[in-house]
Order: C-alpha cells, then sequence, then structure tokens
C-alpha cells in the first residue's frame, strides 16, 4: 500500500470514527501529507477548556517511517516544547519505536492521555517536569494560565508553516477524502 493509499484510509477511518475530543482537517484537498488537529482537552486534564491546534506532517515513507506531531498552540507541559511548534515526547513517535502497523489514531489518542497525565521522568522541559513533579500546585497554576492566554476559543490555523493561534474566526472546512 502507497503512502498516500495509507493516508487516505486512517484519514478517512478517523473521519468515519473520529477519536474522542479531535477533530481533523486537511489545510488543502491536495496535500494528503498534512493535518491540521484541533485536540480539545479532556474534562479531566489540568488544561481542560483548552483547544490545542496540532500539525501533523506525513513523510513520504509513511508507514515506515512515524509522522511529525507538533503542538501549533502553546502549552505549558513538560512532554512538548514550550515554543510556537512545540515539540512532543512520546515513545510512540521515536523512530526507534515506531511501527508500520501503529495507526495514526492510536498516536492521538496517546497525545491526548499526555493531558490527562504528563510523563515527568521523559521530559524536554526539565524545569516544568520538576515543577510538575515537586511543585504540583505552581506548575497547575502556570497551566491554567497558559490555557487561559493560548488555548482558549476556537484554533485557527495559519498560512505560515501551519502555526495555529486560538480565537478569531477560523476558515477551516472538515474534508471528507473519497
Amino acid at each position: 500500500m502507497s503512502s498516500s493509499k495509507r493516508i487516505t484510509k486512517e484519514l478517512n477511518d478517523c473521519l468515519t470514527s473520529p477519536p474522542p475530543s479531535i477533530t481533523i482537517t486537511l489545510p488543502s484537498e491536495s496535500n494528503i501529507s498534512l493535518w491540521h488537529i484541533t485536540l480539545t482537552a479532556p474534562p479531566e486534564s489540568i488544561f481542560s477548556g483548552g483547544k490545542f491546534g496540532l500539525i501533523v506532517q506525513f513523510p513520504p515513507e509513511y508507514p515506515f517511517k512515524p509522522p511529525t506531531i507538533t503542538f501549533a498552540t502553546r502549552i505549558y507541559h513538560p512532554n512538548i516544547t514550550n515554543e510556537t511548534n512545540g515539540s512532543i515526547c512520546l515513545s510512540l513517535l521515536k523512530t526507534d519505536n515506531w511501527k508500520p502497523s501503529t495507526k495514526i489514531v492510536t498516536v492521538l489518542e496517546a497525545i491526548r492521555q499526555l493531558l490527562v497525565e504528563p510523563q515527568p521522568d521523559d521530559p524536554l522541559e526539565t524545569r516544568i517536569a520538576e515543577q510538575y513533579k515537586n511543585e504540583r500546585k505552581e506548575f497547575e497554576k502556570e497551566a491554567r494560565a497558559y490555557v487561559g492566554r493560548y488555548a482558549k476559543g476556537p484554533v485557527k490555523f495559519s498560512t505560515e508553516a501551519g502555526a495555529a493561534t486560538t480565537g478569531g474566526e477560523g476558515q477551516q472546512q472538515q474534508q471528507q477524502v473519497s
């Protein structure tokens, strides 16, 4: 199965039975390899009430190489870099751990679960991980402040490098691929 056929099948599967709290859009119908994800934080997480933009970029070698997934909405989290395009530390996405049989829905659900249960022992942001482990109330206060500052309102993806912001009026539409 070619990369584009596999991606199309997974997109159709995700659109037919969407994962909880996740919306998938294609910024361009002509590029099946680039997805915009809106992830609504689970109610049981400290990020509750936030909507986060994620960018999924499938490589030409997919599924033999993992997709690149970044947070386009800033988030205060030990496993996600605290910058505009936040890299994610998730063992499923590491090249050594990636299996071609892994489906993107599994990866998206794992990212959603990271919002419920951060993994401070495998951090990208050491300072935030230490705060999570040793000063939980301060971590929660800062995480809520980031939600209020960056993750309220609809996610609006800009055309520049797939970056996302919240608020404003998003012009995206869900794309169904036949």
